[in-house]
């Protein structure tokens, strides 16, 4: 029987054919999730990006790369496959050059992986490493990254923040190439409960020993870090921050000694950066760290709304300036207008060494 036409029950049926077969093509996303570890484990911001990746999608793969050298990159492989029962395989670039954040080598891997295995995704957290990563990678891609994302409605849909975060705006990338992503850390929390007892299987990676001439051309010359007890900014559970109204460097040994007494790590705004009073890494705002923590302290800082965009989500916030009229009492849970150079003493010396805060501060 030869059909002439096309009727209403067959445009209907072939709808419903269409979205019974793309269906299950949306929920097999695979995604590949460049890593950061640190001292033979990944990093917490890491682990927020495979988080990410396991919500693209119900049955979607997750491949980890894990790149650098030496028992570090062994001990960081091996806490990569139990680290998240999403992870379905850990691919891992054993070159030296990718020990340290240079660029040049790390897009070079990734986007060899990345045309090798046809991945929908490719995915890493939104840190300096990432934001200095997967522009370049999207670009030799031939792809426009969505950078930030703070939610995923579907494997192709997302939400990010606009204008300093005071507007979300909702992202739809229809590009043929795959979707290059950034994800912001404190979006997308993960848990220690999430540790799987089998391990995900292991793939070496063949890195050629030709490398492209702009590699040839970078090297990576040092770093200086401080040694700290105190924990990680964009980890801690407790944020203690300063601003201008410190006045100096030297006065910021007091934040320093309320942060040893309450566990807590040390920030500061970009006016207090900029004056020379701490150093870049410390700098929590929109062109610096976004932090999320279950407590933040703001002490001498008005909150410019580049500032706000990178502590606004955390859980309680606490502002203490002698400005009454300062913006970041509009989104302080508590306030104290007084002078800080009489209430930071009297704070530290009524505190006991070592204070331990509940669970809900």
């Amino acid at each position: 029987m030869a059909i002439t036409g096309t009727s209403r029950f067959s445009v209907s049926f072939l709808r419903h054919t269409l979205r019974a077969v793309a269906l299950p093509l949306r929920r097999l996303a695979s995604t590949l999730v460049v890593a950061e570890h640190e001292g033979g484990a990944l990093k917490n911001s890491s682990l927020s990006a495979v988080a990410a990746a396991a919500a693209l999608g119900e049955g979607s793969t997750v491949s980890l790369l894990v790149g650098g050298s030496g028992p570090l990159l062994q001990q960081a492989v091996a806490h990569a496959a139990k680290a998240h029962p999403a992870i379905t395989q850990v691919l891992v670039a054993d070159w030296a050059k990718l020990d340290h954040d240079l660029a040049e080598p790390w897009v070079e891997v990734l986007v060899s992986a990345a045309q090798h295995s046809n991945y929908s995704h490719v995915l890493t957290a939104s840190s300096s490493f990432g934001k200095n990563v997967m522009p370049r990678a999207a670009a030799l891609l031939n792809v426009s990254p969505v950078s930030d994302v703070v939610s995923i409605i579907d494997e192709h849909t997302f939400i990010r923040p606009i204008y300093a975060g005071n507007a979300l705006c909702k992202v739809r990338y229809t590009g043929s190439g795959p979707c290059i992503l950034t994800v912001r850390p404190t979006s997308f929390p993960a848990s220690d409960s999430m540790k799987h007892e089998v391990a995900a299987p292991i793939t070496e990676l063949d890195i050629s020993s030709e490398s492209s001439e702009i590699v040839r051309r970078s090297e990576w010359v040092g770093q200086q870090q401080e040694e700290s007890d105190r924990p990680e900014l964009g980890s801690a559970r407790v944020v203690i921050s300063g601003g201008r109204g410190l006045k100096s460097k030297d006065n910021f040994v007091m934040l320093e000694k309320l942060a040893d007494k309450l566990g807590a790590a040390v920030g500061a705004s970009r006016a207090a950066v900029d004056a020379g009073f701490v150093p870049n890494d410390m700098q929590v705002g929109q062109t610096g760290k976004i932090v999320a923590p279950e407590l933040y302290i703001a002490i001498g800082i008005s909150g410019a709304i580049q500032h706000l965009a990178g502590m606004k989500d955390s859980k309680v916030i606490v502002a203490i300036n002698k400005d009454a009229d300062c913006p970041i009492f509009q989104v302080a849970d508590y306030g104290l207008v007084a002078d800080l150079f009489e209430v930071l003493p009297e704070l530290i010396s009524k505190l006991p060494e070592k204070a331990k805060l509940s669970s809900q501060p």
